[in-house]
């Protein structure tokens, strides 16, 4: 469960500190294979160690048996007390908060970042990570292929979202990878929409923005739909097939030891040839893992090199300010140098409810 030993002492060794210490939820996670809302792991030469107060203790000695992970009860305090002896401390600069900083300091010991190790050991996933992630993605899609039916004119995005939300808790989700974005008519044209009160009205472009987590492992997706034909949106179907054609080419053109940056061109560049670059206003993909954002980034400043074992998402899209937008995305993965995508139940050609 969770990192290897030798995979601990590696990230241990190229951190170039003594000792590490980790508080973040979702990085305890990931180096013990343990969730709990409070804890800390520290990792010197000879040891694994998980503080763990009495909500979590016994729990954890269950889950944790035999993993390598030294479970003991305590929390900040025995935790800092592994401390004592070392002088260079390996933190995540990125989620230590300036008081633990400096508390830290004025003890004497020397802070060195530990994200970075990390963050490289968390790009490329385990077999394990790339099973839960597929569960994840599936219990997702089954959740929006439940909700599709439900979907009536009159009903708010808050409502739309809430059954979906119901439908992917129900098939064993953990809950939701992010909030939940359903976005009717205009509010498609929003990247980011924040799910309100509009209702839904017949002819409206739908837009459905969601995940959901298996073991803390996101799945992400998001499909655009009409809610009725009311034969004004021809340019709008002709949109959606450019963004199709962008979200498909990446599919088939993306090969292992490319950049971000390249990848992002292809879909870049099939908008472009329509003349719709200027309207696909964020980048094609972001890591998904533990967390919903994180590497590698699949963006036109992202010169990491894409190698299997990495998830990401496929997700061009374009926008019309007080019109309507269209996003198509997948979660994937690359496997034996192509994509592989995890979305194998909803369609991805226009649906209109």
């Amino acid at each position: 469960m969770g990192m290897l030993a030798e995979n601990l002492q590696k990230l241990y060794q190229e951190t170039g500190a003594e000792v590490i210490c980790l508080e973040t939820d979702f990085l305890r996670r990931y180096v013990t294979g343990f969730y709990s809302t409070d804890g800390y792991v520290v990792i010197d030469s000879a040891q694994c160690v998980f503080f763990a107060d009495a909500r979590y203790f016994e729990a954890a000695q269950k889950a944790l048996a035999g993993s390598g992970v030294t479970v003991r009860l305590g929390a900040g305090k025995e935790a800092d007390e592994l401390l004592a002896g070392h002088k260079r401390v390996g933190v995540p600069f990125l989620y230590t908060n300036l008081a633990r900083a400096r508390e830290l300091e004025a003890r004497g010991f020397e802070l060195v970042d530990c994200m970075k190790g990390l963050a490289r050991a968390m790009l490329i996933k385990s077999e394990r990570e790339i099973a839960l992630i597929a569960r994840a993605c599936d219990i997702a899609e089954e959740g929006l292929l439940s909700t599709l039916p439900r979907i009536k004119e009159g009903m708010t995005e808050r409502e739309v979202a809430a059954i979906l939300e119901y439908e992917m808790r129900a098939r064993g989700a953990d809950g939701t990878s992010f909030e939940t974005i359903v976005a009717f008519g205009a509010g498609s044209s929003v990247p980011h929409h924040e799910t309100g009160d509009t209702k839904l009205k017949f002819g409206d472009v739908v837009l459905i923005d969601f995940g959901c987590k298996v073991e803390g492992y996101c799945s992400d997706c998001t499909r655009t739909f009409l809610f009725g034909d009311d034969g004004k949106h021809e340019q709008f179907k002709q949109h959606y097939a450019c963004v199709l054609a962008a979200h498909e080419a990446v599919k088939r053109e993306l090969k292992a030891g490319m950049t971000g940056r390249e990848a992002d061109e292809i879909a870049r560049s099939c908008l472009r040839e329509a003349g719709l670059d200027k309207y696909f206003t964020h980048s094609l993909g972001h890591g998904i893992g533990l967390n919903i954002h994180e590497l590698p980034g699949l963006s036109p400043r992202s010169e990491t090199a894409l190698v299997d074992g990495m998830v990401f998402s496929d997700e061009p899209g374009v926008y019309f300010a007080g019109e309507y937008g269209i996003r198509i995305e997948d979660s994937v993965y690359l496997k034996e140098g192509s994509v592989c995508s995890f979305m194998k139940k909803t369609r991805r050609d226009l649906l209109i409810l």
